[in-house]
């Protein structure tokens, strides 16, 4: 019966955000990847205290561009209570005969167990890149870039009841990054002409809220789903083509994404993972270029 519910659960999941694929998500500034931040198994404790990661991911985003992002990943449980992190990401997008790749970010976090169920997670993001990529001698829109390029704080804590797992974060800019796009610069029968001016870009910070519940399925196989709330705190802010800073209005506001863990124990060393997203709900405009109608992400992990 049990089995029975979490099918359902699942499908459901996945049916709604199948039905919503025209409606673009995702919005994930960086947080929702943070080791720490993301749904784990229960039954985790390793003697193993190091782990390397290795994932890919392919997303369809805005404007007929689809994004791969690639990224290497250290974690160390230094005691029972603190493990620290280490990830440097990778971006590449394809779409209207541009091809674009660089480095992204580098996020360094820690983690420390306060209790059995209470954790809390202190991070950063560093950009390698200052979000101002061009092409020809034009600056290309956030779309296109490999970073935010914004250097950010960030903040969480996470709560388990039983089996089920909430997460909640912040994730705050600290600077902001040096996009120079205008649309108007580009002829009138450029795609580049439908994105939106982000010259000066001013990005507000976000918020998450994941609630995820992992289901067993054999002694190798753990499902988890869950879903993926993400407030943008404000409207984003840039400066049009006569130097006025100005609001973009429905840049605020809610995305709510449905996820999907499937983890296999290839052995006690040696672990896969695939991750499938989509969204529910969505904000009006996201000019940053992390819109995401589905996204999907496979995860090499080593134990050492």
């Amino acid at each position: 019966m049990k089995n029975q519910y979490f099918y359902s659960f699942c499908f459901f999941l996945f049916a709604m955000a199948t039905s919503s694929l025209k409606a673009q998500g995702c919005s994930d500034a960086g947080f929702c990847t943070v080791n720490s931040l993301k749904p784990h198994q229960n039954d985790s404790i390793s003697v193993q205290k190091n782990q390397l990661k290795i994932g890919f991911s392919v997303g369809k985003a805005d404007n007929e561009i689809t994004a791969y992002s690639q990224y290497a990943e250290y974690n160390r449980q230094i005691n029972s209570k603190l493990a620290i992190n280490a990830k440097v990401t990778s971006l590449s997008q394809v779409g209207n005969n541009i091809n674009t790749f660089g480095l992204s970010d580098i996020y360094l976090s820690t983690n420390y167990r306060l209790n059995k169920n209470l954790s809390v997670t202190l991070g950063t993001k560093i950009p390698l890149i200052d979000g101002n990529k061009t092409k020809n001698g034009g600056t290309l829109p956030m779309d296109y870039q490999a970073s935010l390029g914004t250097f950010d704080l960030i903040v969480g804590a996470g709560y388990q009841i039983k089996k089920l797992q909430l997460i909640a974060a912040l994730q705050q800019p600290l600077t902001q990054n040096n996009n120079q796009f205008v649309a108007e610069n580009y002829p009138v029968n450029s795609p580049l002409r439908n994105f939106h001016t982000t010259k000066d870009f001013k990005r507000s910070g976000d918020v998450l809220l994941r609630i995820s519940y992992p289901f067993k399925i054999t002694d190798k196989l753990q499902i988890t789903p869950g879903l993926l709330n993400i407030y943008h705190l404000s409207n984003d802010q840039f400066t049009d083509m006569f130097g006025t800073e100005r609001e973009i209005d429905g840049s605020q506001g809610l995305t709510v994404n449905g996820n999907l863990f499937f983890d296999y124990n290839l052995n006690e060393v040696h672990a896969l993972q695939l991750s499938l997203g989509a969204p529910f709900a969505v904000r009006d405009l996201r000019p940053d270029g992390l819109t995401r109608s589905f996204i999907a992400n496979l995860e090499y992990s080593f134990k050492f």
